[in-house]
């Protein structure tokens, strides 16, 4: 894929209005990167399974876990960077975990699992076109993923790492662990036998944190981070998937379909086990606090070993006063 995908204009890490331009500016560059990718991959795609591909992954969505690639990068350096071209070898793990998080939000949304009518502020893919399509586009979207890496141009110990790590984050363990958790506790709010708020937190560092972590992760590995801090900036992106979860379940009652681009009040509708429907609204507000506390504890550790965690800082205020 590498070869084939044209090299961005070198404003791919530059900030210089703060992370939320920057953020903007990087989701065009990832936007360009996936349509390359799939031009790519999709040659021998049958049209309607091709269409439906190109309808879920493109033109939407906060491309934030792909820019947390590159956040890791920049661990230990000073932000904005200015020497971009180094980066282009980062480029497939990048594209490789947004493929992996856009094949999670098209199962979510399966009428057997979430059953929602509206992502990314359009019909979710299996309203858009069929459910078998929507199951077999998001199988389609795990195998783009973990060929970009197998395809990229960087040397075999990188390779496996990103392999292995996204694995991991994805599977038993992970993210369909957590959502098979999510299944489960379907229901129980108030009931005898509910989750506390340490089993929710469980429940949600698989779900929705082991994709977020590992993609720091794997950004930080890349740039040759020494043990002691990958350890830190893995404990990090547990705090920072955790955070991301939480607003998210803030967002769900306080928020609006425009802003949001998904059915909010979905929680409360369908008895989910979320911050809110646990602890209430304050209670998960108290615990985005506590949780953004302690990321900001082991950023300050981070510091103590020489590592600039501005980047990080910056992106944990982001997660935490996002509307979306």
């Amino acid at each position: 894929m590498t070869n084939a995908t044209p090299h961005a204009p070198h404003r791919t890490l530059a900030a210089p209005d703060g992370f939320d331009n920057w953020l903007t500016a990087f989701r065009d560059q990832v936007e360009g990167r996936l349509t390359a990718a799939l031009d790519h991959q999709l040659v021998d795609t049958p049209p309607r399974l091709a269409r439906a591909l190109r309808h879920t992954t493109l033109d939407g969505g906060k491309r934030f876990r792909p820019a947390l690639v590159f956040l890791g990068s920049l661990i230990g350096r000073p932000w904005p960077e200015t020497d971009e071209s180094r980066f282009d070898s980062l480029w497939p793990a990048a594209i490789a975990v947004e493929l992996v998080h856009v094949y999670s939000l098209v199962h979510d949304d399966l009428p057997s699992m979430d059953d929602d009518d509206l992502r990314r502020g359009r019909p979710t893919l299996h309203r858009a076109f069929d459910e078998a399509t929507a199951i077999l586009a998001g199988d389609a979207l795990q195998s783009l993923a973990f060929t970009t890496l197998a395809e990229a141009q960087a040397d075999t110990a990188t390779r496996l790492d990103w392999t292995r790590r996204l694995a991991a984050a994805i599977g038993p363990a992970g993210m369909v662990g957590g959502q098979a958790i999510d299944l489960a506790l379907a229901g129980q709010v108030g009931e005898d036998g509910a989750p506390d708020l340490a089993r929710l937190a469980d429940l949600h560092d698989r779900k929705t944190g082991a994709l977020i972590r590992a993609s720091l992760v794997m950004g930080a590995r890349w740039a040759g981070l020494p043990e002691r801090q990958l350890r830190l900036v893995d404990d990090f992106g547990r705090l920072l998937g955790r955070a991301f979860q939480i607003q998210d379940d803030i967002l769900d009652v306080t928020g609006s379909a425009e802003d949001l681009g998904k059915t909010p009040g979905k929680d409360a509708a369908t008895d989910k086990c979320s911050y809110v429907t646990v602890a209430g609204l304050d209670g998960a507000r108290r615990e985005l606090d506590d949780t953004v506390r302690h990321a900001h504890a082991v950023l300050w550790e981070l510091a103590t070993l020489g590592a600039d965690g501005q980047a990080l800082s910056a992106c944990l205020d982001f997660v935490t006063r996002r509307r979306y």
